[in-house]
């Protein structure tokens, strides 16, 4: 059973009631009783204090009482951001308690601010305010609202922070003499409300704040709040609408009277400047253009100083750094388009379910230890780095315990969220500045998901991608696909000799300078076929391991800012004894023992505190 709906009267009268205007220092009791005149008389002189110098025994003065209310360290002192009206009440039940009756709330207030008190009704009771003119409503839980419950005087309704869908319930019987309307952070949605924001409803409309909302249609509200002859401020900022090209311009030309547009002053340059494109509707785009910008990456750890120096058989390693983003994915299936332009985009490996492979039954720490010590490690990243040769696979195991254990382990911030694509910039080795050169221009129709996305904000990363190469593994001379072979060679030999035999009369002089032509010919062949053999490298699944990870926050590109410029920082990844040895490791290539001591000197003396792994810089901007 749902709890009975909270009423903005209700609320009220539990506020009053916290401010403790009956109760000691307030009110009337033992500690000012012989300062009031006996209740016998029903007249308005009844309700003024007498003018006696002296008190009673054990009662207080009133400037003591206003004392202990108005002082900070007092324990009857309001809590910290109380209202004026607050601070009078309090006074006034010091000074005139008799005064406070029901009759005189319902004529006092003009303002009544009811803000984050779990209200979901507007009931009746607010019209006994006949004085009202501001009600604050905001942080409630307000879904609808039965503007025949509303003051007539009102001039200023702010509903922030609710749950409205809608305004047509503002519309039934809107106050006729409301000034400004707030619904900023609601959830209105659909091309319907520019419907309701026409003269019919609001004629005296001077401030209109629809801000974060999820309003798509920006032909159609400029068309609406063209009929409001006084409006002269209007938000709309954080909207999906938006975010579309030419915004601004398109407002301030179809609003000749507006003066401040999303909290900035409307300038008369840009009137002149715009002049004319809100007759340009059906040119307006329905999409939003973003460009991102990665800039260079620095601070990186060079991991290669750390690995053993490659032997005949293998392993080659080699390492490349990329830097990631998550973006809002469009039903138009952007990442096949700027896939294959500027960006890579990366998506979650297949399961061994898709791929159809057989499961192993054995755990991956027994797999670790059948391949040997150094052949295998683990990275930061959680991902198995496998460096031996693959071994056969056993029989697929129907436990679902063994089958979880044996799925890849990959750290989650590999992970795209849900509805947003990884893009990547391009792969680059190792280098103490990595240079990204990376720019993206991201063009988006889904507009309410791009707005979800930019409140969300991105995760920036950077990994490092570790491939492990090894030489081609000759067939066994024993399988039957290296007998079939040696079988058909031998034949095609013993013809070649047969027929060489043949043509060998009368052609000496011919084989001898043939000889000598194929010696330097073989020798080609040998040292191509070596060439080949280095080439012909087979190479592991690359392993990832992510570097530095971060939030990046976007709200500002929804709040109105075209330009957007950060440096994400991720922390210390590099140590002093990885900077000798990346230092000893190039010294090495000096043909000159001068030179490299002379470099490492250099270096000494250079020596700083570690540095920070760093992307600089990320840009993001509308165009």
């Amino acid at each position: 059973m749902e709890p009975p709906a909270l009423t903005v009267s209700a609320a009220v009268r539990e506020h009053l009631r916290k401010l403790c205007l009956h109760e000691f220092p307030c009110g009337t009791g033992s500690w000012n009783k012989l300062r009031f005149l006996p209740q016998t008389y029903r007249a308005w002189r009844e309700l003024i204090p007498r003018e006696e110098d002296a008190v009673g025994p054990g009662e207080e003065t009133v400037d003591a009482l206003l004392g202990l209310v108005c002082s900070p360290h007092s324990p009857w002192a309001l809590l910290e951001g109380s209202s004026a009206e607050d601070r009078f009440l309090r006074e006034l039940a010091i000074q005139n308690p008799l005064m406070l009756k029901d009759s005189f709330f319902y004529t006092y207030f003009r303002s009544l601010r009811v803000v984050d008190k779990q209200v979901s009704l507007v009931d009746n009771d607010l019209l006994k305010f006949v004085k009202l003119e501001e009600l604050v409503l905001s942080a409630n839980q307000i879904k609808e609202i039965d503007t025949t419950n509303l003051p007539p005087t009102l001039k200023v309704l702010e509903l922030y922070g609710n749950k409205m869908t809608s305004m047509e319930c503002l519309c039934t019987c809107p106050p006729p003499r409301l000034q400004h309307l707030g619904l900023g952070h609601n959830k209105l949605l659909g091309p319907l409300e520019s419907l309701y924001v026409t003269s019919d409803y609001w004629p005296n409309l001077i401030s209109l704040d629809l801000s974060f909302n999820d309003l798509t249609d920006l032909q159609g509200m400029v068309s609406g709040l063209r009929t409001l002859r006084r409006l002269r401020l209007l938000v709309l900022q954080g909207n999906p609408l938006a975010l579309v090209p030419c915004y601004r311009g398109f407002i301030i030309d179809g609003l000749s009277g507006l003066c401040v547009l999303d909290d900035i002053t409307v300038a008369p340059s840009e009137k002149h400047l715009f002049r004319g494109l809100s007759h340009s509707g059906d040119l307006l785009a329905h999409e939003a253009r973003l460009v991102v910008t990665v800039g260079h990456v620095r601070g990186v750890l060079d991991s290669s100083v750390l690995d053993p120096e490659p032997g005949p058989q293998g392993p080659f390693i080699t390492y490349r750094y990329y830097v990631t983003y998550e973006f809002v994915e469009d039903e138009e299936g952007e990442g096949d388009e700027y896939g294959r332009v500027l960006a890579e985009i990366v998506k979650p490996p297949p399961s061994t379910e898709q791929l159809g492979e057989v499961i192993p039954k054995e755990p991956i720490k027994e797999a670790e230890d059948s391949v040997g010590p150094g052949l295998a490690s683990q990275s930061q990243s959680g991902e198995l780095e496998e460096s031996g040769a693959s071994a056969p696979l056993p029989r697929p195991t129907d436990s679902a315990e063994e089958l979880a254990k044996l799925r890849p382990r990959l750290d989650p911030r590999l992970w795209p969220s849900p509805g947003t694509v990884l893009f990547s910039t391009v792969r680059k080795p190792w280098s103490d500045v990595i240079p990204c050169n990376y720019e993206m221009q991201h063009v988006l129709k889904d507009l309410v998901r791009l707005k979800a996305f930019l409140l969300s904000g991105t995760t920036v990363t950077i990994v490092e991608e570790k491939i492990l190469s090894w030489p081609a593994v000759p067939p066994s001379p024993n399988s039957p696909s290296a007998a079939k072979k040696g079988k058909g060679e031998k034949d095609k030999k013993g013809k070649e000799k047969d027929k060489e035999e043949k043509d060998k009369k009368g052609k000496d002089g011919k084989d001898k300078a043939g000889k000598g032509e194929k010696e330097p010919a073989k020798e080609q062949k040998g040292s191509k076929k070596k060439k080949e053999l280095r080439k012909d490298l087979r190479q592991d699944p690359p392993v990832l391991r992510v570097l530095g990870s971060g939030p990046v926050d976007l709200e500002p590109l929804l709040s109105g800012e075209p330009f957007m410029s950060t440096v994400c920082n991720f922390g210390v990844v590099r140590t002093l004894e990885t900077d000798r040895l990346t230092l000893y490791r190039d010294s090495k290539k000096n043909k000159s023992e001068k030179a490299k001591n002379a470099a490492l000197e250099a270096r000494k003396s250079k020596t700083k505190l570690p540095a920070a792994s760093e992307i600089s810089k990320l840009i993001l901007k509308f165009i």
